[in-house]
């Protein structure tokens, strides 16, 4: 009985492993850099410009990288969370979610003006991925080690940005 526990403890970290490393490869393949995760800071909302009357706010979460253990500010553009309605001043029900020690992976842009993070998080609304705007995400990871769905593919707003 232990036998077959370990094997299939083994077989799910193997797995994570393996998900880990197409994560990766997908988030180069769409020309971003990808950054696993701690969340140690939750999801705090902040204003923004406006654009074509729609304000483009963001939620910011801070997490501690697995790659270098450096803090990230996670800038998240809320016109492309789930459940974005224009002109709301919380964060989006999708984003809400995210909480303190929850395992997260975010595949973008990095940035160091005021500090290190990492923004540009989400689509970029089919067209062609390049380094400074990549077709990125934010994904909440299981306990098993698997991704979650991309929180930021809302494209209703890709008007915005035409």
């Amino acid at each position: 009985m232990k036998q077959i526990l370990l094997s299939c403890l083994l077989m799910a970290a193997f797995a994570a492993q393996v998900a880990h490393a197409d994560e990766a490869a997908m988030c180069s393949a769409a020309a971003g850099v990808y950054r696993t995760g701690t969340v140690v800071k939750a999801p705090k909302f902040s204003h923004g410009q406006f654009r074509k009357g729609v304000e483009l706010s963001h939620t910011h979460i801070r997490m501690k990288a697995d790659q270098d253990g450096k803090e990230y500010d996670v800038a998240i553009d809320n016109v492309f969370a789930s459940g974005f309605e224009p002109n709301q001043k919380t964060v989006p029900g999708s984003l809400s979610g995210i909480r303190v020690n929850d395992r997260v992976e975010a595949c973008g842009q990095l940035y160091t003006h005021g500090g290190v993070g990492i923004h540009w998080v989400h689509t970029n609304c089919g067209k062609k991925p390049k380094p400074s705007k990549p077709d990125g995400w934010i994904k909440v990871i299981a306990a098993d080690g698997t991704p979650g769905q991309n929180i930021e593919s809302n494209t209703q707003y890709c008007s915005l940005f035409n």
